[in-house]
């Protein structure tokens, strides 16, 4: 390649950061991007709860903005470090449902200098879309991505861009204060979620076909949970999580086995992160529920998400 093109080249990448704050976590990706290409420079998560309390009062505890925007300051000096061009910054679920959001919003703006986005559920549906599927050039088209957070679960059916899509409030921490607030719980409380998420999720599929894709992709921690553990690892392996396929057959057991587990056991788990052991129960119930109605045979787990959707975009 000639100097004058390498030169061009190098002007055509943009160094983006995008942070994702949800219900559970928040996380960053700074990444360059140059055309569709993306290549990750650093990539982080903070356990921040943002969403404690939410689905009941509405609102945001104080102690949970306050864990929240001392994230937000690790990850401002990483991107500072960084020579980052471009932030954004999607607030998906618990500040939706929030009616202090402003403490919140004003917080981040202090810190960041720049305005956070409150996403819709179907603005945060396309976002994980992209993500999903921008590796995999149409292969196993139609697709359904399956985004489990902490507060809302997207349903998301496309080809090479979205077609349908549906947001709805059955995410894995407001599951889990609202029926699966014992360690393990009981028959009673995991009937009531069933019936909350197969609700949910009905409602979903009588705007999103569901089980006309013959690709579910389900991404996310709670997905990537489950296939670290349908895969037997010893320690969370990124790599060796992203595309794997797990049958429905395993996802019913490893869901199973969560559920039946005391709090103690899962957090002695390998893989498991020390903020997902009060949640993991209820979100692969969830994503067991999914696959059961969906008649999904099995779910591609990605590590590819909203996270890559946003910084492609950024740079556009």
């Amino acid at each position: 390649m000639a100097k004058w093109e390498l030169l061009r080249a190098a002007r055509s990448v943009s160094r983006v950061a995008a942070i994702d704050c949800g219900t559970n976590s928040i996380r960053l990706l700074i990444a360059d991007i140059s055309g569709s290409n993306l290549r990750e420079i650093y990539r982080g998560m903070e356990i921040v709860r943002l969403g404690q309390g939410v689905d009941k009062n509405k609102s945001f505890h104080p102690d949970a903005i306050d864990r929240t925007l001392r994230a937000t300051e690790l990850f401002a000096s990483e991107i500072k470090k960084r020579g980052v061009q471009a932030i954004r910054f999607c607030a998906t679920s618990a500040t939706r449902d929030a009616a202090n959001r402003e403490l919140f919003i004003d917080g981040v703006k202090a810190i960041l200098g720049v305005e956070p986005e409150v996403i819709s559920g179907e603005q945060e549906a396309e976002l994980s879309f992209i993500g999903a599927t921008y590796q995999l050039n149409q292969i196993g088209a139609p697709y359904l991505v399956v985004d489990i957070g902490g507060g809302s679960t997207e349903f998301v059916y496309g080809i090479n861009t979205v077609e349908a899509a549906v947001s709805e409030n059955i995410g894995c921490v407001r599951m889990s204060e609202r029926h699966l607030n014992s360690s393990p719980p009981s028959k009673a409380q995991i009937d009531l979620a069933i019936t909350d998420i197969d609700n949910a999720i009905k409602d979903a599929a009588s705007r999103v076909p569901i089980s006309n894709a013959q690709t579910f992709i389900a991404v996310a921690g709670t997905a990537t949970t489950v296939a670290a553990a349908a895969l037997g690892l010893d320690r969370y392996d990124r790599d060796l999580i992203h595309l794997a396929r797990i049958s429905a057959e395993k996802t019913h057991q490893v869901c199973q086995n969560f559920l039946g587990f005391e709090r103690s056991e899962i957090a002695s788990l390998g893989y498991m992160h020390p903020g997902r052991v009060d949640v993991i129960a209820a979100g692969s119930l969830v994503l067991s529920r999914i696959m059961a109605l969906s008649g999904a045979s099995e779910f591609v787990a990605s590590e590819s998400d909203i996270l890559d959707g946003m910084a492609l975009l950024l740079a556009k």
